[in-house]
């Protein structure tokens, strides 16, 4: 196998032993993104440059015997994280030519434990979509089929890990934008709980919804990064401080006898393809194998979760951004008549349809007179939406279905339908609104092309999800690789 074939723990024996150098490493896959990337447009930037530089640090940390599961592993970043002296876009023209001067506090941590950026990942703009194709640079393709979508936001994060670009990826979930395209790329995606990882240089869309994950080749892989990227900052008002801190790789156990797996009645309905709904059911058959026991459960809330996600996500986007304004900073019009027409303008041309889209949407569920009626109300929901899974996590130690209704669709199939667009993420918006980790992973093929299996913990628990995950993993054995022409190889 080449080295950007490999996963994190192998090139990381790798690497410890001194069979091969980070260097080395990261020319592997600044080849590979060279061979590929005009295929699959994963990548906003290429930073080959500080890619190189970071590898011949991290090999004079392991020369000093300071190496750890990430020294010299190569990453990209979802391209709406900050990253000093480095352009960050969040795919917008309002972010075009912002250049932070910081770094994320994911991308400190990352920095520190010697891994090494080759990439800034593209993503619908500002994070909103479900497909990647809302990027005002370039539409991303699946590795899979070129002509299907990678899913989103973070669709250039999961094609990038699925074409062998990175060892692994960081992406963003505000819906479901980690686990979808994790989904329809054939990797392994993780959301974890709501204030486990710090959200300080995230570029906001709905505060109290988004969370930054990994996104890798393998479960064990995602234990690894989750070990990196968690823990409290007090530079982030919502990040935890009183949950102890874990070593997610202890729970990389194929033992799962007696777990309590729950799939609820409502994840198979109308709108499920076939060949997702063999694949989980197989899923839960295994689960069974395994010595698991399976319960069924009702989330009974489910039908209302995308409506209320809907609302109370445009609402804080519309708050977010409204510091867009051409005068602090984002982009400027050139020319206009007075100061409000220079808002106008400036905020037209920066922003793409679906953000305008959502904008007017939040703005409008916020205006006096609708708050009640639409934001109040969607709030009132998501607390009823909370209570179903806290009772049914009295009963199941973790919830399992489709991450993702379909398999990749086509390229330009849904952008002119954004209700369609919008249920892709059916499976995976109840998970944020209740703030809950989830993990999704490689169950089978549908039409040649990857399905996902969405596994939901309760809070904190990623440990539960990670041992049912890997116990799975082992069980499934999914070798299938993309084709880069249409479906597996």
């Amino acid at each position: 196998m080449e080295l950007h074939e490999l996963t994190i723990h192998e090139l990381n024996d790798l690497l410890k032993k001194k069979e091969v150098s980070a260097v080395e490493v990261t020319n592997s896959y600044l080849k590979r993104i060279n061979e590929v990337e005009p295929k699959v447009d994963a990548l906003i930037c290429e930073t080959a440059d500080f890619a190189i530089k970071k590898a011949e640090e991290a090999d004079k940390m392991i020369r000093d015997g300071n190496i750890n599961d990430l020294t010299g592993i190569p990453v990209v970043i979802k391209d709406n994280m900050c990253t000093e002296n480095i352009r960050t876009t969040c795919a917008s023209k309002m972010l075009e030519d912002f250049i932070p001067p910081y770094n994320a506090t994911v991308v400190e941590n990352l920095n520190s434990l010697g891994a090494v950026m080759v990439g800034k990942a593209n993503l619908d703009e500002f994070a909103m979509g479900s497909s990647t194709e809302n990027s005002a640079f370039k539409t991303t393709k699946n590795p899979w089929d070129l002509e299907r979508v990678p899913g989103g936001s973070s669709g250039g994060s999961a094609a990038s890990v699925a074409a062998d670009e990175c060892a692994f990826s960081l992406g963003s979930d505000t819906g479901g934008s980690i686990r979808q395209p994790a989904s329809l790329c054939g990797v392994v995606g993780m959301k974890p709980t709501y204030g486990l990882v710090s959200r300080y240089g995230l570029v906001a869309f709905a505060s109290s919804l988004d969370q930054i994950g990994p996104i890798t080749k393998d479960v064990t892989d995602c234990a690894i990064v989750l070990n990196a990227i968690t823990g409290h900052d007090p530079k982030d008002s919502t990040s935890v401080d009183n949950v102890r801190k874990s070593d997610y790789k202890e729970f990389l156990k194929d033992e799962i006898k007696g777990m309590k797996i729950g799939y609820a009645k409502e994840f198979f309905r109308q709108g499920l393809d076939e060949g997702v709904k063999k694949s989980i059911e197989n899923a839960l058959k295994t689960f069974e194998e395994l010595g698991a026991e399976i319960r069924e459960i009702s989330l009974k809330y489910m039908d209302y979760a995308l409506a209320a996600y809907y609302i109370v996500a445009s609402a804080e986007a519309s708050s977010n951004l409204a510091r867009y304004d051409g005068i602090r900073y984002g982009h400027a019009a050139e020319k206009y008549e007075d100061l409000i027409d220079m808002y106008m303008v400036s905020r037209s041309e920066g922003f793409g349809k679906e953000v305008k889209r959502r904008i007017m949407l939040g703005t409008y569920a916020l205006s006096s007179g609708y708050y009640d009626a639409y934001y109040n109300k969607a709030l009132k929901v998501r607390t009823l939406i909370k209570q179903d899974y806290e009772k049914a996590f009295q009963d199941v130690d973790v919830i399992v279905g489709p991450t993702s209704p379909t398999v990749a669709f086509k390229i330009g199939e849904r952008v002119e339908d954004p209700l369609a667009m919008y249920l892709a993420d059916v499976y995976t918006v109840p998970v944020n609104i209740a703030g809950l980790p989830g993990l999704s992973l490689p169950c089978g093929l549908s039409e040649g092309l990857p399905v996902g299996l969405q596994i939901v913990g309760k809070h904190f628990d990623e440990g539960t999800i990670l041992n049912a995950a890997y116990a799975f993993e082992k069980a499934c054995n999914f070798t299938a690789k993309p084709s880069f022409k249409g479906g597996a190889k």
